[in-house]
């Protein structure tokens, strides 16, 4: 199969490297032609160092290359997927699959990312998004790693399911799209807490009961917004939470931790040096909670600290001495 993967990041690169591994025709889009000349001469992206970009991986920074693929894999960082759909869809053939691998939730419209690329492109392309616990880092080094596909049409989630499996990267399929999109961002909010955390000097307890409860908000909106309540405790949901939350390749924790620190968050998303998905989420996340009037109190926390200036140590402090409650709705109803 030919395909293009839009955006040479780390996520994007690991992944154009397991399709051509896979046997397909495979073009590495750039967004500047900087970046992809950088590729080219380094061969390697500097972000996946020590992993060699084989001679047939094409790059580029020409978006003409969408032309004529049969899959296009969008790759970019949430706030980017908007403009490149818009950019790519005159481009693409009739009948050219979108897989959306980008984690996020657009913040000026509170719409997960296939929905974004279904208005950017006019709903003219089957839309799938791949998620899960798959840090670019393993996925790009063959590291065995498990994801999810969702696509309300189950033949175009089994298509790619067919062209990204192989022995190292097993796929499952699921018709709940919103489900698994919300995981996929939300995810990188409360993985931005944890950080914070562990900046604060707080220990396994605190990063236990912070993810528990952070998963519970996670399916909650979930819900609200049609998703199905196991979907958050899959692959896309508890799956991706856990290894965001404790993994040295999180730039979302890592990013937390400075702030636990004593950095001003702007300042800790500069020094992270990579796009902090969980930043953005966080603000487009408040606005879909007070929109549909669901109770987020972690990430509500985390809003603050991010853009009113809260102190980390005060707001954890907050959430500890909540009103009491019982654990689950319904106890003793």
């Amino acid at each position: 199969m030919n395909i293009a993967v839009l955006g040479s990041g780390g996520w994007g690169t690991a992944l154009a490297l397991l399709l051509l591994k896979n046997g397909h025709q495979v073009t590495l889009w750039s967004y500047l032609k900087t970046e992809s000349d950088t590729l080219k001469e380094k061969g390697e992206n500097p972000v996946l160092p020590g992993v060699p970009l084989p001679d047939e991986l094409e790059l580029t920074a020409d978006l003409d290359c969408a032309k004529g693929r049969e899959m296009v894999v969008l790759a970019t960082p949430s706030f980017a997927v908007r403009s490149t759909a818009s950019k790519v869809a005159p481009i693409l053939d009739e009948g050219t699959v979108i897989v959306s691998v980008s984690k996020g939730i657009e913040e000026s419209s509170s719409l997960t990312l296939t929905q974004v690329i279904a208005q950017a492109t006019q709903d003219r392309f089957p839309i799938a998004a791949l998620s899960g616990p798959s840090h670019a880092e393993e996925v790009a080094r063959q590291i065995p790693t498990s994801v999810v596909v969702a696509a309300k049409d189950r033949a175009v989630a089994e298509k790619v399911q067919d062209v990204f499996m192989n022995p190292v990267f097993r796929v499952y399929t699921t018709d709940d799209v919103v489900g698994v999109e919300l995981g996929a961002a939300l995810k990188n909010i409360i993985a931005l807490c944890a950080g914070i955390c562990d900046g604060l000097g707080f220990g396994d307890n605190t990063k236990a009961a912070l993810m528990t409860r952070g998963l519970s908000e996670m399916a909650r909106l979930g819900e609200a917004m049609g998703g199905r309540r196991e979907t958050f405790s899959g692959l896309a949901g508890v799956g991706d939470l856990m290894v965001t939350c404790t993994s040295e390749h999180s730039r979302n924790r890592r990013c937390g931790v400075l702030i636990g620190q004593g950095h001003l968050p702007q300042q800790a998303v500069r020094e992270v040096g990579m796009v902090v998905e969980g930043y953005y989420a966080a603000a487009a996340a408040k606005a879909l909670a007070d929109k549909v009037g669901i109770d987020m109190p972690i990430s509500q926390a985390v809003w603050r600290v991010l853009y009113r200036g809260k102190d980390p140590a005060r707001a954890a402090m907050e959430l500890m001495t909540r009103e009491k409650k019982p654990e689950n709705e319904g106890v003793w109803a």
